[in-house]
Formats: C-alpha cells, structure tokens, sequence
C-alpha cells in the first residue's frame, strides 16, 4: 500500500498524463501501466480511489478518439443493427459485425463490474505490471509467430468475439495492455493483422465508456478530494486529442510490421520500472 497523500494534480501533469494515456492506449505497451508509473513519479499513490478512477475516466478522452477516426463505420454499423431489429429482410454484414461488436464487449463488462475490487486494491501495483509486462510479451510473441492471418472481416464469427471479448478481460490486469491482449487474440484465431486491430478498436468503446461512466458515478467525490475535476477533464481532453494520433499511426504499424515489435519496448519498461522500485524512486 502507498504510504503517499493524496493531493490536487497541477494542470501541468494532467497534460502530461492526458499525453501518455493518449499514446498508449491503442499500443500493446499498457496504457494503466504507463499512466500507474508516471502518477507515482508525480507522488501521487497509485492506490487512492481518486487516482484509480482518474485513471479510468481519462481513457474516455481516447474512446472520443475512436469514435472520431471510426465514425463513419460506426454510423453505418449503428444504424444497419436499428435497422435489422425490425426488418430481418435487410439484415447483413453490417448487422452481423455490430452483434459481433456487442457480444464481444460483455465479457469484460462482467468481469470489470464483479471483481473491481481486486482491480483497484491488490491490482493496483507496480510489480503486477512489470510481471504482466514481460509474461503477456510472450504471448504477443507467439501470436505473431503461429497466428495464420488468413482470415478477415467477413469470416469472423461470434465464437471469435466471445474469445477476443474473453481475452481483453485480461487487460484488467495493470501491464497486459488491452489493445495488445485482443490483437493477439485476434492473431492467435487466425485474423488478419489489421482486422484484429480494428475489431481491437471498436471493442475498446463499450469498455471504455462503460469504465469511464461508472468510475465518475461512483468517485466522484473521491475524484474532488484527491486529483480534482479541473485535472481531470484536461487530461480527458488531451487523451481524446492525442489518440487520433495513435490510432492512425498504430493502422498504418500494423499493416506492414508485427506487434511483435513492441516487445522490446515492453521489456525494457519493465526493467525501468523494477529499477524505479529498487532504488526507492517510486513505491511499488
């Protein structure tokens, strides 16, 4: 446990943590790991309700992000699926990917609701991250050395969302990287590189919002007493600003280079952060 106290966050590091939330979010390199280390070197704890659910609202800031760069497949998707509950006729691809969308997010909403106690108490170190960083590197590595990425949007099927939604619960875990735990489920079902980044990306919106929504509802007075509502918002803003960013950058990564590449950076975060927790810099 931190032995820190909580205190108001200055605006200067909710921009910078705003930025940090925004560039890792859509990378397999763990947006909450980042966001846990850079809050403790802020000394801020890491374990403070307020901190927690910071933590979790400024990652709406990146869902208006995918939303603005998938907006019109999402306007298409939304409205095939309206469309298809009372007209089975035009029921298509569409209304079939929408379903797909859907059913993948419930996993993580259940698992996220039931157990957010573990998530924010014994979860909430920085041990847990660098074990979560270095072990879920080897399944990134696998993924890309044994998924077949022969299959695309149109032969996904909902045993492929349950299993991609049912993976991304693990990105609960501070380390694993929400982003790199459905890629690589994606990958591990055989999904074209970029398929399973995009289905990666609109999965991450009900999750998201649903993350975001509950932590303000049920924090925010915490949120008042500890980082405050000012910091927050700004951070939310510059999260949803840079993540367009990233979302464009990681598309274009994918389609020509494995996520594998990330592995490295993930490692040597991990030996950072270690070295950050022996040397007594940060608490872990």
């Amino acid at each position: 446990m931190s032995i820190l106290v909580a205190s108001e966050m200055s605006p200067l590091e909710a921009i910078v943590l705003g930025i940090v939330q925004g560039i890792t979010e859509f990378l397999p390199v763990s947006s909450t790991g980042h966001l846990t280390v850079t809050t403790a070197l802020f000394n801020h704890p890491i374990d403070d309700a307020g901190v927690t659910a910071f933590t979790a609202i400024i990652q709406v800031g990146t869902l208006f992000a995918v939303v603005g760069f998938f907006w019109r497949d999402l306007w298409r998707l939304f409205t095939a699926w309206l469309r298809g509950l009372f007209r089975p006729d035009s029921r298509g691809e569409d209304y079939r990917m929408a379903w797909l969308v859907i059913l993948g997010s419930i996993p993580i909403g259940l698992v996220g609701f039931f157990l957010r106690g573990v998530i924010s108490g014994v979860l909430r170190n920085l041990w847990v991250v660098v074990g979560a960083l270095v072990l879920w590197s080897g399944a990134m590595w696998l993924a890309e050395r044994y998924g077949t990425r022969d299959r695309f949007e149109r032969d996904l099927t909902v045993k492929d969302a349950l299993i991609v939604g049912a993976v991304q619960c693990l990105a609960l875990i501070p380390g694993v990287s929400r982003s790199g735990a459905t890629i690589s489920a994606g990958l591990f079902r055989g999904l074209d590189r970029v398929v399973a980044t995009r289905l990666s990306f609109l999965m991450s919106i009900p999750s998201l919002l649903a993350a975001g929504a509950f932590q303000a509802l049920t924090e925010y007075q915490a949120i008042g007493d500890s980082v405050g509502w000012a910091a927050t918002g700004l951070a939310t803003l510059i999260s949803g600003l840079v993540g367009v960013a990233a979302i464009a950058w990681l598309l274009r990564l994918v389609a020509r280079r494995p996520i594998s590449v990330f592995i490295w950076y993930r490692l040597a975060f991990a030996a950072l952060i270690s070295g950050l927790i022996v040397t007594g810099v940060v608490v872990a």
